[in-house]
């Protein structure tokens, strides 16, 4: 074994300086399971991984490496206990030059999972059997080893001022290419342009590789180190689809007292884009763009000032708390957005034929949008009307005022978030006044490695206009100067989106990896002075290079495209296979996402066609559960979103980030027509399964996009089992002290069947209609003592999560329990024989048995001195 470096060095002196009495831990030298010769990669001696490895490719064994990490002694602990597991793959060429390709070798025969990026910020999953097979912008390959019981990781990297990625090559090879993003940076030569590891469980095989790349390239930390945001266990509200440009203080006010009026107030907003003080080119400096409605309108603009615009400006201090914007037509927004559909629409028609038959003059067309154009503005008009109204006070203007107010009549309100994008604006900054960051507009060139990737609006405005650019060495000003102003006027913290743009303006100053470095350390240190360290939501991020540089501080983040709520290509059946879509996308996302970041599953709405679908899945996905709904009457579910969050705004949040099952990594449950997607957390006191019919659409890579495979669209089959459920992954599971029996109550959501299981038990065979789920919880069964009296809570069965419910449970005696549990419902536990006396917070409580089943239930009500919490104890 190679020296260890310093700091690990120093890790095994501590460990072996202890008392006597304490066992040893240095950890035993071990061969690399991995081994190149004669052109043939090989794992653990036998097993092939990839044939036909060309002469300049070099493995190197990652125990050999020199390291100086400042993680944690747990993760330098881990890393050195499995450094045999794994190593970095090199190459060479004979000349230098800033895009590098070369081959890894082949594999055929072999199924594998993976992840590419299907647009610039978007990441999803693909299986194969051939490294063919890879899509281009591959960020991670998983290969299935059965001879051996084993799975194989191989991850491109970041090594110096490149970064790399997975693409397909000829005959089952696997490519390689390793990019600087500026033709002044070029390489030849690389040691560590990817990592390869292998492990016998797929889920700590992730765990284990990024684990290795945190210590190996010390630019990242892994969740585990860090905080979570406040919001990461609240219920909230974003302004995206409820009104999307339009957004302004009376929509939202309007919009959180539609929800306070239905019984949950949200416990954070996000106000999405239209809050900006943004301009066009050509336009006067200081004045802001007007009547914006749909995105893509304003993604050819730039920023000219941190404040808030004049919709937000214009807000009078206390002019809504004693109107509570009565004079607000909720159903307005939505009639804005139609207009503006209408006339984006017939635009659309009219460039469409001058584009496919040359037609220019088109009288009835522009008489038509002339039409929808003015009826827009009148809209607007009288808006402006209307600015007036309400009662001015001394308590000033603006968005600060208008946050106080927020809070002051929204109490339950707490967090507060605002959207920008990463270089300010989707266009970046105005040069011209924002002078004293040294911008300036620089060309947007997109990565040859995207050439395979979707067709992107975002993507041809932003290279239309180009990004103004602040300089790398102003990215601490720029960003200090935003947020502070922000967390000054009463902004808790931001949605930050628009993340990959820096690998596309990056020729000027050393490429994409050290352009991002200088960005995103400038944004952590804003962070961490202004928004509490942990009060960033990112977005549009989902490439490497972000996760290697980005996440020292951030916590959370997207592992979805947007929900989108019908499909803006025209598929009318969009409107649910968009919806199977967003499920994979943040399923296998997770898989990788989740070592650094909290996934965040993105908003939905909760009067859409699908939105249990949706909501089912937010529930059980171990993050925040935040809506997009409309404004006005209709527009909300509130009894399904009763079973997301509680009367205070908080969600029974899961221990866990959802991950897909062990049988469904290596399938496709979009359009294989016979998979389920079926995904697993936990909760304090049990496990939870969730199963998704998505088929019906997916990834075609002859057209380089997603559409709907109506065949696929069908009901399918499966089973579930409580091994299902990778228990050795609850974070949870080594402090647990209750002494559980082997057997597993199982509650079904839909049927609200109670079944038994153990581990040697039938597989429970499900059937799913297209667009249908269940909820599966699986609670071990407790045995009081030598009364032999089976209890096990499954919580307040109306909550989706309903075991996420039970707070504690501890048993008293050979015949008593006690279960403290939060919300108001129906509470549900399996129990063996019928309870003498059953009390609910001290009082005698009437409860419903039923001898055939063991159910055994009664209704609990909101405690608000007690926080929602109640405490429940049994005897018998």
């Amino acid at each position: 074994m190679a020296p260890l470096n310093d700091s690990l060095a120093s890790v095994i002196d501590v460990i072996e300086s202890k008392p006597l009495g304490v066992s040893p831990t240095k950890p035993i030298s071990q061969p690399n399971c991995f081994n190149l010769s004669q052109g043939i990669l090989r794992a653990k001696e036998s097993s092939p991984i990839l044939f036909d490895v060309p002469q300049n490719l070099t493995f190197t064994p990652f125990s050999s490496h020199s390291i100086s990490s400042d993680a944690p002694l747990p993760v330098l602990l881990r890393v050195q206990a499995n450094a045999h597991k794994g190593g970095f793959l090199g190459f060479t060429k004979d000349s230098p030059s800033d895009l590098l390709t070369n081959s890894l070798g082949r594999f055929e025969n072999r199924e594998f999972l993976s992840v590419f990026r299907f647009k610039m910020w978007w990441s999803t999953a693909w299986v194969g059997k051939s490294g063919s097979d890879l899509q281009a912008e591959t960020q991670w390959v998983m290969l299935k080893i059965p001879e051996i019981d084993s799975y194989v990781a191989i991850i491109p990297i970041i090594e110096g001022s490149f970064r790399a990625a997975l693409n397909p090559g000829e005959k089952g090879s696997v490519l390689i290419s390793a990019e600087s993003g500026s033709t002044q940076v070029k390489e030849s030569s690389f040691n560590s342009i990817a990592y390869i590891h292998i492990c016998d469980n797929p889920y700590n095989l992730m765990r284990e590789s990024f684990s290795v790349l945190r210590v190996h390239m010390n630019t990242f930390k892994l969740l585990e180190e860090k905080k979570l945001p406040k919001i990461v266990d609240k219920f909230g509200w974003c302004t995206w689809d409820a009104c999307y440009l339009t957004v302004d203080p009376a929509t939202i006010w309007t919009g959180v007292k539609e929800f306070e009026d239905g019984g949950v107030c949200p416990k954070f907003i996000i106000i999405d884009d239209g809050w900006q003080s943004i301009s066009f080119d050509g336009e006067e400096p200081g004045k802001d763009a007007e009547n914006l409605v749909l995105g893509g309108e304003q993604m050819t603009a730039r920023l000219h000032s941190f404040k808030e615009c004049k919709k937000f400006r214009n807000y009078k201090g206390g002019s809504f708390l004693a109107s509570d914007a009565s004079h607000f037509d909720p159903h307005k927004p939505k009639r804005i957005i139609y207009k503006a559909t209408e006339r984006i629409q017939a635009i659309i028609e009219k460039q469409k034929l001058v584009r496919e038959f040359g037609e220019q003059d088109l009288p009835e067309l522009d008489e038509k949008i002339k039409k929808f154009s003015e009826e827009l503005n009148a809209m607007f008009d009288e808006d402006g009307k209307q600015e007036s109204l309400g009662s001015e006070d001394a308590s000033g203007s603006g968005m600060e005022a208008f946050t106080r107010d927020l809070r002051s009549r929204f109490k339950n309100l707490d967090g507060i978030y605002v959207w920008h994008a990463l270089c300010g604006a989707w266009n970046g900054v105005r040069p011209e006044c924002l002078t004293h960051l040294k911008s300036k507009v620089v060309p947007f060139e997109i990565s040859p490695g995207l050439d395979a990737s979707m067709t992107d609006l975002a993507v041809d405005r932003i290279v239309e206009a180009g990004i103004g650019l602040v300089h790398p060495s102003k990215a601490h000003e720029f960003y200090d100067s935003m947020h502070s102003y922000l967390a000054s006027v009463g902004v808790t913290g931001a949605k930050i989106d628009v993340f990959q743009t820096l690998e596309s303006v990056a020729e000027e100053h050393g490429g994409r990896v050290e352009l991002a470095k200088t960005y995103y350390d400038g944004l952590t240190k804003s962070m961490v002075k202004n928004f509490n360290g942990t009060e960033i939501i990112a977005s549009m991020q989902q490439c490497n290079e972000f996760f290697f540089l980005a996440t020292k501080q951030i916590s959370i983040g997207r592992v979805g495209d947007d929900f989108w709520w019908q499909d803006p290509h025209g598929d009318p059946q969009g409107v649910y296979w968009l919806q199977g879509l967003h499920m994979i996308h943040c399923s296998y996302n997770s898989f990788w996402m989740g070592q650094m970041i909290q996934p965040d599953w993105d908003m939905f709405q909760s009067d859409h066609v699908c939105a249990e679908f949706h909501a089912a899945s937010r529930a059980i996905s171990g993050g925040p559960v935040y809506l997009s709904d409309h404004l006005g009457e209709g527009s909300h579910n509130f009894d399904l979103i009763k079973k997301l969050a509680f009367f205070d705004g908080t969600v029974p949040r899961c221990l866990h980030y959802a991950l897909p099952t062990r049988d469904c990594l290596f399938k496709n449950p979009l359009f294989d027509k016979e998979s389920i997607l079926k995904i697993f957390n936990f909760n304090k006191f049990g496990g939870v399964i969730g199963v998704f019919n998505c088929q019906g659409a997916g990834w075609c890579p002859k057209e380089h996009r997603f559409k709907g495979f109506k065949d696929c669209y069908k009901t399918v089959s499966g089973t579930v089992h409580v091994s299902d459920i990778e228990w050795d992954q609850n974070p949870e599971a080594a402090g647990s002290q209750v002494s559980y029996a082997g057997d597993y109550v199982v509650y079904k959501k839909q049927s609200e069947e109670i079944l038994f299981m153990n581990s040697k038990s039938d597989a429970v065979e499900i059937i799913l209609e297209p667009s249908s789920f269940d909820l599966f919880s699986f609670v071990p069964v407790t045995e009081l003592g030598s009364s032999g009296i089976r209890f096990a809570p499954l919580g307040l069965i109306n909550m989706f999560n309903c075991v996420g419910t039970v707070q504690e449970m501890e048993v008293t005696g050979d015949n008593s329990i006690r279960v403290s549990l939060k919300g108001q419902g129906r509470f549900m536990a399996y129990s063996s024989s019928a309870p003498k006396i059953c009390n609910l917070n001290d009082k005698e409580a009437e409860f419903e048995w039923e001898e055939e089943t063991g159910k055994l239930s009664f209704y609990v009500p909101w405690v608000e001195d007690s926080g929602g919490i109640s405490h429940l104890s049994f005897t018998f």
